[in-house]
């Protein structure tokens, strides 16, 4: 979720568009906000369309002028956070700023560029996606529980990453004299680990030797509780009172705020000349 910025710096202008954007201006409310998750499901829509094969000629240029115009309003966006941005460079470089670019910059090039990069940069498009997570209170809670146990989820990757390469090592010792082509080498046999490990199992890749086949058995069985850690570590911070004590407080400064919006707005009602 994107941080929304509280503090009174810069000018009248920046402010007013900092809560405009946010969802938290006092007339439009959540309009803004909603409009841009609306443009950004009828922009998915839109690129699903465009890869429908057979679909009229005037039906491909109704959907690509839409594209254009998702991306003008999503760089007009950019630009408004941009401007109203404390740190502008810090905005840029921030992870949200990002989304934001791809959200419109790589139709631009498309335009410049020709067709020929047409797959690549329609990849580049899906960052709108992205963006419906800016405004989710789900993924601000899910992104505070796994900050509160990054140590714990370092360590099991650390582990994860010992696992597979101890599971290449092995399958290569016992499979390469039997599968000289599929087990060539010990990088070759880590996507052996890798499907085995998570237990996906594509069956592209399988042992034939009985010492391979047990060893395959026991590294299931062990993959199973470790792959199985990281679910109940952040399960676990979900439900802590750390992170509950961390939303009832948030939950306390977005009611406060919005008494003090429906304030501003009796104020403003009350201040509005009557005529007869």
């Amino acid at each position: 979720m994107r941080a929304a910025d509280h503090s009174n710096t810069g000018s009248a202008a920046q402010r007013r568009l900092r809560q405009l954007l946010d969802g938290r201006d006092d007339r439009l409310g959540a309009a803004p906000v909603l409009f841009l998750h609306g443009l950004i499901l009828a922009s998915a829509i839109s690129y699903a369309m465009l890869t429908v094969p057979g679909l009229p000629d005037w039906s491909y240029r109704i959907l690509l002028a839409f594209e254009r115009f998702a991306a003008l309003i999503f760089a007009f966006e950019y630009g408004l956070r941009l401007y109203a941005a404390r740190q502008r460079m810090g905005y840029v470089l921030s992870i949200w700023g990002i989304i934001d670019l791809l959200a419109w910059l790589p139709l631009v090039i498309l335009e410049l560029s020709g067709a020929g990069a047409l797959r690549l940069l329609r990849l580049l498009l899906l960052a709108r996606m992205l963006k419906l997570l800016g405004h989710s209170k789900a993924v601000d809670r899910l992104a505070r529980a796994v900050h509160s146990v990054r140590h714990e989820l370092i360590l099991f990757f650390v582990v994860a990453a010992l696992m597979l390469y101890v599971a290449s090592v092995g399958i290569y010792l016992f499979e390469h004299d039997a599968q000289p082509e599929v087990f060539s080498s010990v990088p070759a046999a880590l996507w052996w680990s890798v499907i085995t490990l998570t237990t996906v199992g594509y069956g592209d890749v399988t042992p034939v030797t009985l010492g391979g086949r047990i060893f395959t058995g026991s590294i299931i069985l062990l993959s199973v509780g470790v792959f199985a850690v990281p679910a109940g570590v952040i399960t676990s911070a979900l439900i802590s009172p750390d992170i509950e004590d961390i939303e009832e407080t948030l939950e306390k400064i977005e009611t406060s705020e919005q008494k003090t919006r429906n304030q501003r707005r009796a104020v403003a009602k009350s201040n509005k000349p009557h005529t007869n």
